[in-house]
């Protein structure tokens, strides 16, 4: 599997799990371009998978932007989820 998604309130969220290569690239791409057609969402929201994604992913990303301008959709990119630091727990005196 090369994507995850949810479908709440209209948005399309899509999640490339692994940076793309020339070889994962088209069969990701179809992938998103079956659940756009499918959900027909208001907004999609596609999160990349590493803060410098690959040339492959890059392309996958152009191709999900051209359909979405084609259906009307808005699309955003957000960057890779990262975990937020707990502040130290305060030990007893």
């Amino acid at each position: 599997m090369l994507i995850s998604h949810a479908f709440e309130d209209g948005v399309l969220h899509v999640s490339l799990l692994r940076d793309l290569d020339v070889t994962s690239r088209g069969a990701a791409v179809l992938e998103t371009e079956a659940l756009l057609l499918a959900h027909r969402p208001r907004l999609v929201r596609v999160q990349l998978p590493t803060d410098d994604p690959s040339p492959a992913s890059l392309s996958a990303l152009s191709r999900a932007r051209r359909l979405c301008e084609s259906l009307g959709i808005p699309l955003s990119v957000v960057g890779p989820v990262r975990p937020v630091p707990l502040p130290p727990h305060p030990t007893a005196a």
